[in-house]
């Protein structure tokens, strides 16, 4: 764990700082101080709870069992497939810029962003590219689901990684957090308030309406809720203010097994039977075209 997040991290038990914890069966613990740093083994407060670190490098920050898992190991490689092609850039496009567009004037904020947070990151592709447009911050992947982290974890140099539910308390200082990313992931308002710094920013993904509206019906898909929008203003109304909305829209040209892989990601994944999807598939065009419509909306601290 970079030491640029570490000093952010907090006890999920008790909310203390914790430290580094190296591993002592390590053969860079034996290195010497002109060797490598010896691998961490896990996170610990003063208190004594201690948090272990996957060999994969990421951390788990949970403070016994979490509701749900996340996403599957096959719906996670389904993702990593389709973002690594390149088909969602837009997103993480419009991320950057929206960022850079909404940073405080330079000099007014010394170190901002600094610490870059995904909330429910998944395998890290969007926050890694929006890490290379800022090369001076470091970045947290917070993600319920460890096969994602496995991946999120490797996704860039500067990126530290942590098991978390994001529906509770974040494992994060007060004010400790320049930029908050969350994308088509759940959003805990108190939580991003209290982490997010006064000068800091929030930006928002969510699907539009028409979203993969070719596949929807031939597919039978989940639908975007057609109130999204305003619950999310609503959500997030006691705790923030509205300053920027960036709508894009992209026609994608998929290959019938770029369209599976694309449903194997989503929601929709949990909600389909395999032969029936499959067998829907197969009478599609090929390629056929798919929108991808999306709203990055930012947002600062009331």
């Amino acid at each position: 764990m970079p030491p640029e997040i570490l000093r952010w991290l907090r006890c999920p038990v008790c909310g203390q700082p914790l430290v580094a914890v190296p591993a002592t069966n390590d053969p860079a613990a034996a290195a010497g101080e002109a060797g490598p740093a010896p691998r961490t083994a896990a996170l610990r407060c003063p208190q004594r709870h201690t948090f272990d670190v996957a060999r994969q490098g990421y951390v788990n920050l949970t403070a016994g069992r979490t509701p749900h898992s996340g996403d599957s190991a096959e719906m996670v490689a389904a993702r990593d497939e389709f973002l690594t092609a390149g088909h969602y850039d837009l997103i993480s496009t419009a991320l950057a810029e929206l960022a850079g567009r909404l940073a405080p004037p330079p000099g007014t904020s010394p170190g901002y962003p600094g610490l870059v947070v995904d909330a429910g990151a998944g395998t890290g592709q969007h926050l890694g590219a929006v890490l290379d447009a800022l090369p001076s911050a470091t970045g947290l992947a917070l993600d319920v689901s460890k096969p994602a982290l496995r991946r999120a974890a490797r996704a860039h140099p500067r990126l530290g990684a942590a098991l978390c539910d994001t529906w509770r308390r974040l494992p994060l200082a007060d004010d400790s957090v320049g930029l908050l990313l969350n994308v088509f992931a759940p959003r805990n308002g108190p939580e991003f308030h209290r982490v997010l710094r006064p000068d800091g920013v929030l930006l928002v993904v969510t699907p539009t309406a028409e979203h993969l509206g070719e596949l929807v019906d031939r597919l039978d898909l989940l639908r975007v809720d057609p109130d999204k929008e305003e619950r999310l203003a609503e959500g997030l109304a006691g705790y923030f203010a509205p300053v920027a909305a960036m709508p894009r829209r992209r026609t994608l040209s998929l290959r019938r097994e770029e369209v599976r892989t694309l449903v194997g990601m989503g929601p929709s994944a949990w909600h389909t039977e395999p032969a029936r999807l499959d067998e829907r598939i197969a009478g599609l065009p090929d390629p056929v075209r798919v929108t991808a419509s999306v709203r990055i909306a930012g947002y600062r601290p009331r």
